[in-house]
């Protein structure tokens, strides 16, 4: 046998394994549409030849992409008016590091305040309920998805997982919660648009074309996304979403105002659980490392999830040699963020992983599914709809499995599919 053709079959065993995990964990397999699961899969293979193969079709997106860093642009500008260079304008000191550090709060979460804020005007505008009404006709057949969340799905390949459900913030009070999961699940399978420029440059030099790749993983997210929430956690037929009043805002001045506001509860919300967060994960890592070391290292929440993610390295189609350090990139991702896992695969000498298992992994490394996007999702989404918290609450754990799912599945099909 070949190492191509095993390396697809460890793929096509993984494709099966990944849903089973999520057909296994669902609460009501009775309602799970096998159907939906077919053509999610078939959708996501036709997209991958599509982009992968046909010539112009990334560059089709451009504009969109474009249009994206525009927005992050113009966010900086008001983040450094206001924050100075915490918030991204030039320092005022000479910086001893070639790169000048970012500064999380202050120039990338910004930008959620600036997205409620066009996001109510757009509704104001007519705009936004416009586009749901014909996003209803494309998803609401084929993908049993109603318009609401199938735009915020689609939104989530250029903007950021909390700033997609603020484009359909008036349906979120009244979503099911199948589309409530797909909301959170979505958002932790894809990155932002901006996030693909910073790892683009990041992993230029390991990964040929990666910014291709980046751009391809999150847009076969979209079904991949779909498929795993209506497994975790089939649609109710018998719910109905209540329509949103017409009329929302007064003027286009109070949409703004209200929707800086919202923003504002969004910010502070995520700021404060990623600093309870991240210290809870401190303190366990440091219980953890009063433990006997093992390889002369200590033992962390990283290292536990290292071990059992090389199982699921190897499912993915990825050399067996190469599974260990490939689950513990992944360990990273999930019990860190992808930013370090990034940075860890940049850092790893050139031979480490071969051609193939160098484009899984970062496939399946491309994605918010972590801890602290979880909790991300949880404060960002209940501060547009208080009343869903407990929903929120009891569909979060669904929703990084699902999203780390997806992303394995994904990987695992490119691997598959993109000759090598």
């Amino acid at each position: 046998m070949s190492p191509t053709l095993q390396l697809n079959l460890q793929a096509l065993l993984g494709v099966v394994a990944f849903i089973g995990v999520a057909v296994w964990a669902c609460p009501h397999r009775a309602r799970i549409s096998y159907r939906l699961i077919g053509a999610s899969l078939v959708l996501q293979i036709l997209l991958a030849l599509i982009f992968l193969r046909v010539p112009g079709m990334i560059e089709a997106l451009t504009p969109l992409t474009r249009a994206v860093l525009a927005l992050a642009d113009a966010t900086r500008q008001g983040s450094g008016f206001v924050f100075g260079y915490l918030g991204g304008a030039l320092p005022p000191f000479l910086l001893q590091s070639p790169t000048r550090p970012l500064i999380f709060a202050f120039e990338i979460l910004p930008v959620v305040m600036v997205v409620s804020a066009l996001a109510a005007v757009l509704w104001h505008w007519r705009v936004l309920p416009g586009v749901v009404r014909v996003l209803a006709l494309v998803f609401e057949r084929p993908l049993n998805t109603r318009g609401p969340a199938g735009f915020a799905v689609i939104a989530n390949v250029f903007v950021g997982q909390v700033e997609a459900p603020l484009l359909v913030r008036p349906y979120v009070a009244t979503m099911s919660r199948y589309e409530l999961l797909l909301l959170m699940t979505a958002g932790m399978t894809m990155i932002a648009g901006t996030m693909m420029v910073v790892y683009t440059v990041m992993l230029s030099a390991i990964v040929p074309n990666i910014g291709v790749h980046l751009l391809v993983k999150s847009i076969m997210s979209i079904p991949s996304a779909i498929l795993f929430a209506h497994v975790l956690w089939p649609e109710d037929p018998h719910h109905r979403q209540t329509p949103p009043p017409a009329q929302l805002y007064e003027s286009t001045l109070d949409a703004m105002t209200r929707g800086t506001q919202d923003g504002l509860q969004i910010w502070l919300a995520i700021i404060a659980m990623l600093v309870v967060l991240v210290s809870f994960v401190a303190m366990v890592n440091a219980l953890l490392g009063t433990l006997p070391w093992w390889d002369h290292q200590p033992w962390s929440l990283e290292r536990l999830a290292s071990l059992g993610f090389a199982p699921v390295a190897f499912l993915m189609g990825i050399p067996i040699d190469q599974c260990l350090k490939a689950g513990e990139l992944l360990g990273i991702k999930t019990v860190i963020n992808e930013l370090m896992a990034y940075q860890s695969l940049a850092a790893l000498p050139a031979a480490t992983f071969s051609p193939r298992a160098e484009v899984v992994i970062t496939y399946g490394l491309c994605g918010f599914a972590n801890f602290a996007s979880m909790a991300i999702q949880v404060s960002g989404i209940a501060a547009i709809a208080p009343t869903r918290r407990s929903d929120l609450n009891q569909l979060a754990l669904r929703a990084l499995l699902g999203a780390t799912l997806a992303s394995c599945l994904s990987a695992a099909l490119v691997g598959i599919l993109a000759g090598y």
